[in-house]
């Protein structure tokens, strides 16, 4: 079977060569990522974001996704092959278990704190708690990243996955911002609810502040198809 390792590789190219030529995907970051293990949040407007978020950070990371996608044929074996972490309803420690081992490793994870697609006509839904739950437990930085795409190139999918009809926002061509922070760490006592909320907001609203950032950027700048990932 192949590896998860050597199938990154093979659809690294991929994925950046369809960033190149259907997106101008830009990058603003305010830092270089740290090595080893941390965490890549972002806020989530398409299904597609796993993916150019994933090429953004142009090392191999593990992301947490819903556990329907891994039922989509083709795609959720490519899912399970690359060994992304799928979240099942009611089992989420077990996704998060998951997640803290491959930071133990050095990992790179990629979590999108909202939990869902954000709100179709905008805004965000609120942080669920996994994001803090890995970053104290694991003493990883959190890296908050800010998304802006226009939503009039969204793509509205429908699929039927275990006789459930879900409807996917795919984003295949358009402008593409993401806003990077700096790093964020946490400490202190994950089994502290409140705490643990706070540490969620905290991410959350930085996250929401870069992606405003990003919406600024493209409100302001010409769009051309044409264009490679760019990090200044």
């Amino acid at each position: 079977m192949i590896s998860d390792k050597l199938l990154y590789l093979s659809s690294k190219p991929i994925v950046n060569a369809y960033t190149s030529i259907n997106l101008r995907m830009q990058v603003n970051m305010a830092n270089r990522f740290p090595d080893g293990a941390k965490i890549v949040a972002a806020n989530h407007p398409s299904t597609t974001d796993p993916f150019f978020v994933a090429a953004m950070v142009q090392e191999q990371s593990y992301i947490l996704i819903n556990e329907l996608l891994f039922q989509v044929p083709i795609l959720g074996e490519y899912l399970r092959r690359s060994g992304h972490i799928p979240v099942q309803a009611g089992r989420g420690q077990e996704a998060i278990d998951s997640a803290l081992d491959h930071l133990k490793a050095g990992h790179t994870i990629v979590i999108f704190p909202e939990g869902d697609l954000s709100p179709f006509n905008g805004g965000f839904h609120k942080s669920r708690t996994g994001v803090a739950r890995l970053a104290i437990a694991s003493g990883a930085p959190v890296i908050p990243a800010g998304i802006h795409l226009d939503r009039e190139h969204i793509h509205l999918v429908r699929s039927t996955v275990k006789g459930q009809v879900e409807y996917g926002r795919w984003y295949l061509r358009g402008p593409y911002r993401i806003t990077v922070g700096r790093p964020m760490w946490f400490s202190g006592d994950f089994e502290d609810r409140t705490y643990v909320r706070t540490v969620a907001d905290q991410v959350m609203d930085k996250i929401i502040l870069l992606a405003h950032q990003s919406e600024k950027f493209i409100n302001r700048s010409s769009w051309n198809p044409i264009g490679a990932l760019e990090i200044p």
